[in-house]
């Protein structure tokens, strides 16, 4: 990922040769804005809540496709970073130039100059997570309620799933995750046919 956001090398070290001070400030705003946001608490009680909110989030991410389809001003499946700021400019979101390049060069995960829809979902959460108010009510961050109603399911996934507070998901965070029940204590790994009812 554009060495921010935390880009890994082959062994899963940070791969120090990417970082620069940019790159570092937008992890630090992240990850005090995951922090904040996990401060505020989660919906997300256990696994199996995300499980059930994946209908929904699948529903919505088809309306997601649509978004990213007109921000694709050129039909190529992908958005630059010259269609990302009109982008911006048509939501009324805010950032300087530079924090519109860190934030591309964040999303942009395999490095090739373009947001394709999968790095999309990913840039949406984190200007959701960078533009969080703490209004009780806060006003609508992207511009778009539709989406900000998923990009809301998702963030509290991530916060659920993040235990440590440090904006990555590991392995053995992933494993806990599954292994809580919504009573804190080991699950059997089967969902009762209850939850569907």
């Amino acid at each position: 990922m554009g060495g921010s956001l935390g880009k890994k090398d082959s062994l899963g070290k940070k791969d120090s040769s990417q970082n620069s001070l940019p790159e570092l400030k937008l992890d630090g705003k992240m990850i005090e804005a995951m922090r904040r946001r996990a401060a505020g608490g989660s919906t997300m009680k256990s696994f199996n809540t995300i499980i059930l909110k994946f209908p929904k989030i699948d529903k919505s991410l088809r309306k997601c496709k649509t978004f990213f389809e007109e921000f694709d001003e050129d039909s190529n499946g992908a958005i630059d970073l010259e269609e990302l700021k009109r982008c911006f400019h048509k939501l009324q979101v805010d950032f300087t130039e530079e924090e519109m390049n860190d934030i591309f060069k964040a999303c942009d995960i395999d490095e090739n100059m373009e947001i394709k829809f999968n790095e999309f979902i990913v840039l949406c959460c984190l200007v959701y997570l960078l533009k969080e108010t703490t209004n009780i009510q806060p006003k609508s961050r992207l511009g778009l309620p539709d989406l900000e109603d998923t990009i809301q399911i998702l963030v509290d996934a991530f916060v659920f799933l993040d235990k440590n507070k440090d904006g990555h998901v590991s392995k053995s965070e992933m494993i806990q995750a599954i292994n809580e029940s919504d009573s804190g204590g080991k699950s059997s790994g089967r969902i009762a046919m209850r939850r569907f009812g």
